[in-house]
């Protein structure tokens, strides 16, 4: 083997965790003194006695660990990692640049937000938190593409509709009859 196909071996992996695990196996992988990278965005969340921000993977279910790709055995005994992303079969060796674009992204967190692909109900109310039409409470009809939401909005008496996009908004958790 030549010493440039030694060397394309070593680099950035995207490894599968299981659900909710990857800050627990990005601790476990940096015990093994492993290089790590989970981008991550901090976020409102809310429920229904409180609102909390919390720190949520940019990925879920995705970890980054540069590596050699003979040391994809030792990752077996790592509690939480199910294994390598694979293309054509072997592991998925990422592109530095496309990491340093995440990293890149990370620095600046307010430009950066997960579509987070709500399970709305024909009717349910909505707040608008972000935008021009900030605080303005409405009323979800339809998707409209994969990000856009038409919300309907009781303004001045009569209903208008308005697409916003769908990390515009929050959930209430109140429904229209």
């Amino acid at each position: 083997m030549n010493q440039t196909a030694q060397l394309s071996e070593f680099g950035w992996y995207a490894l599968y965790t299981m659900p909710r695990a990857e800050k627990k196996v990005q601790e476990r992988l940096l015990r093994h003194g492993m290089e790590v990278f989970l981008p991550t965005i901090t976020t409102l969340k809310m429920w229904s006695d409180r609102k909390k921000k919390v720190t949520l993977p940019l990925l879920p279910g995705f970890i980054f660990v540069k590596i050699h790709s003979s040391d994809f055995s030792a990752l077996k005994f790592i509690q939480g990692v199910l294994g390598p992303v694979k293309y054509l079969g072997k592991p998925a060796l990422i592109r530095e640049d496309e990491i340093g674009t995440l990293q890149k992204l990370m620095e600046e967190p307010d430009y950066v937000k997960a579509a987070d692909l709500m399970d709305l109900s024909m009717g349910e109310r909505v707040e608008i938190i972000k935008g021009p039409l900030k605080g303005i409470f409405g009323h979800y009809i339809r998707t409209q593409g994969r990000y856009r939401v038409v919300v309907e909005l009781e303004a001045l008496g009569r209903m208008i509709e308005v697409n916003v996009c769908l990390s515009f908004l929050q959930k209430t958790g109140l429904r229209v009859a």
